[in-house]
């Protein structure tokens, strides 16, 4: 890989990045507050590939002017470096897998291979008077196991979240919750009583509206708590833009 190809990989790479921040593709690899981030690291790519690119033209340039007078010369900067090995274009690969596939947001698979990763949280913020009350899987986990429901009782509340089924069958509404990117995405679950739809697809999404009840139930892969919703209305419906719950401070 000469350094023409590295300034071509570098100004590919870049530009997928300002791709990916420019749509909602980055989504599905980092949180939505580092897209600044992500664009800057494509312009410093694009900037780094058009340096590399001008240098080696001027080195070329250099080269070639100096062998028009000294033809018998051997010009200083001549390249007596050995090629580079050819596994070094292995690093396309990474930006082929980034330009042709879009991976899935994590699902149903992780969710049953990875316990519950609910925390206390640090408040509970007042709630609006919407009926029905829209919450995240996350922050009605918080309030039901350590707020024991205080703030959610007598209100019907909407979640919304993809299902998974544990290995008994029990179904749970869970959103994967993201601290920084989809690499420490985990967890939180809720589980699903009430007028459950009969039939259950694992990865469909699900806006279920119900109340609070005080049942709870230990997620079999680490032990730790898992509210129910008493469910009065389950819809699919498509998974959104962005599938990871950010409100989450893990």
């Amino acid at each position: 890989m000469n350094r023409q190809a590295q300034a071509a990989v570098l100004f590919l790479l870049g530009a997928s990045l300002l791709h990916a921040a420019t749509t909602d593709l980055y989504l599905r690899y980092v949180k939505q507050g580092l897209r600044p981030l992500v664009l800057v690291s494509g312009a410093v790519l694009i900037a780094a590939a058009l340096a590399t690119a001008w240098y080696e033209r001027r080195r070329a340039r250099s080269r070639k002017q100096a062998q028009a007078r000294h033809p018998d010369a051997e010009h200083p900067d001549a390249d007596h470096a050995h090629p580079e090995p050819r596994i070094s274009w292995l690093l396309v690969l990474p930006l082929l897998a980034l330009i042709l596939v879009a991976p899935p947001a994590l699902g149903s698979y992780s969710a049953t291979r990875t316990g519950t990763a609910l925390q206390e949280p640090l408040a509970y913020p007042d709630l609006s008077a919407a009926d029905p009350l829209p919450l995240d899987v996350v922050d009605y986990a918080g309030r039901a196991v350590y707020d024991h429901g205080r703030t959610l009782r007598d209100r019907r509340i909407q979640l919304t979240g993809f299902l998974a089924l544990d290995r008994d069958g029990t179904p749970y509404l869970v959103r994967m919750a993201l601290n920084c990117c989809a690499a420490d995405a985990q967890p939180v679950k809720v589980a699903l009583t009430g007028q459950v739809p009969p039939v259950l697809q694992p990865d469909t999404w699900l806006r279920v509206t119900g109340t609070y009840t005080p049942r709870r139930t230990k997620d079999p892969v680490n032990g730790g708590p898992i509210p129910f919703i008493e469910v009065t209305e389950a819809k699919p419906v498509a998974e959104p833009t962005d599938p990871y719950d950010e409100s989450w401070n893990g």
